[in-house]
């Protein structure tokens, strides 16, 4: 009796640091979509957790720095500066003017310091005129008339 309840207390630790590891990974890869307005807004709980921001990507604004990509994101009249520290390359579609999805966390000083960068240049993904309606045609029947 006295094994069974030694391997009973095992699995039971077992089963416990498992559940606690899943429950702190998940509270950790939880992320939250706010807009630029809505960072100022935040109270001070909310401005420590992992969160995503979008915007177009200022003109002019990107500078690659030793370690790290500054640029600045705006929308709705609004900006925020970022810092881009991540390992990964930055996608080819980065650029002035693109769409951009930052992911990480707002700083005290108001620089929001992203881990991951999503971007898509908006023109790349638009349809192309329509030829059909911008000189009218006359169409004719199989026998030639109009």
């Amino acid at each position: 009796m006295q094994v069974r309840a030694k391997f009973g207390v095992g699995i039971g630790i077992i089963v416990v640091t498992l559940s606690a590891l899943a429950w702190t990974g998940f509270r950790q890869s939880q992320t939250y979509y706010h807009t630029i307005a809505e960072l100022s807004s935040l109270d001070a709980s909310a401005q420590r957790q992992r969160m995503r921001v979008g915007g177009d990507v200022e003109a002019g604004s990107i500078k690659h720095l030793q370690g790290r990509v500054d640029f600045v994101i705006k929308a709705e009249g609004h900006s925020l500066p970022v810092s881009y520290v991540g390992g990964d390359p930055l996608p080819d579609t980065f650029k002035d003017g693109a769409q951009c999805l930052v992911e990480g966390r707002p700083m005290p000083d108001g620089r929001f310091v992203a881990e991951q960068v999503q971007a898509k240049c908006a023109s790349k993904y638009e349809a192309a005129p329509d030829q059909t309606t911008s000189s009218p045609q006359t169409v004719t029947d199989a026998n030639g008339r109009s």
